[in-house]
């Protein structure tokens, strides 16, 4: 009796103290690499990282700096609603992000394999180790936080000067790339309304919430009307987003 009691107490310990999935049978999850990931859900990636939509931003920096009387470089145009917000919550879960974005954990998370992951201690060269979970700045990030190539759309300055003399977007594009936004992580309907009502809409991710000097080469879709001859610079472009991209309709 004693022994028996003795083994049913081992086993209630055993039950409460291990975790169900230990953290190294974790990283090898199907659910991190492809091609798993490629059709893994929202809720799948959270039933592990709920972690992301829970943290906050702090009320006050090291320095002293409290976050109500700051803006943070995103909130900085007109269309920001709202007090600072964490990176996946800005993408994610913010009202902005529910109107105009459509974004999925592999939209930007494209899975990964620890055994390319950077060493640590980190080597003196560049080893050719991926950071970040494998997440492609140039795929991803740069879509909708590159430079606005100004020059190249014929603009006498940047946006924040030449705005006055145009006074929208869709002074132009009215008619020109009017083929836009038809991908499966953003709500293409309500950018273009947004848009129409606010430039700082377009701006946003056109320029004016830049991370890196360089801008995107977005795909040249073709659009009613448009010229026959192709500029010397888009002689490179695809003509199409890429395949994981693409509405259901467009790969099909």
């Amino acid at each position: 009796m004693r022994i028996a009691l003795i083994a049913l107490l081992f086993a209630v310990q055993a039950a409460f103290a291990a975790p169900e999935t230990d953290y190294q049978a974790a990283i090898w999850h199907p659910l991190h690499f492809k091609p798993a990931i490629e059709t893994a859900t929202n809720e799948q990636c959270l039933a592990c990282h709920q972690e992301i939509l829970e943290k906050s931003v702090k009320s006050e920096s090291p320095a002293g700096v409290k976050a109500s009387e700051a803006l943070a470089w995103y909130q900085t145009l007109s269309v920001y609603d709202g007090e600072q917000e964490t990176f996946h919550r800005r993408h994610l879960v913010t009202p902005m992000a529910k109107e105009l974005m459509n974004l999925k954990c592999n939209t930007c998370h494209e899975g990964h394999s620890s055994r390319e992951e950077a060493p640590i201690p980190p080597t003196s060269t560049d080893a050719g180790f991926t950071l970040r979970k494998t997440v492609n700045p140039e795929t991803t990030c740069l879509k909708c936080h590159g430079q606005m190539d100004y020059q190249q759309m014929g603009l006498p300055s940047p946006w924040a000067q030449s705005q006055p003399m145009f006074q929208s977007c869709m002074t132009c594009h009215v008619a020109i790339r009017t083929t836009r936004h038809q991908v499966n992580y953003l709500n293409a309907e309500a950018i273009e309304k947004a848009g129409q009502a606010n430039s700082d809409s377009c701006y946003g991710c056109h320029g004016g919430r830049a991370w890196y000097r360089i801008s995107y080469p977005y795909p040249r879709h073709a659009w009613p009307g448009m010229a026959a001859t192709i500029p010397e610079w888009a002689k490179n472009r695809p003509t199409e987003s890429a395949a994981r991209f693409q509405l259901p309709k467009a790969a099909e």
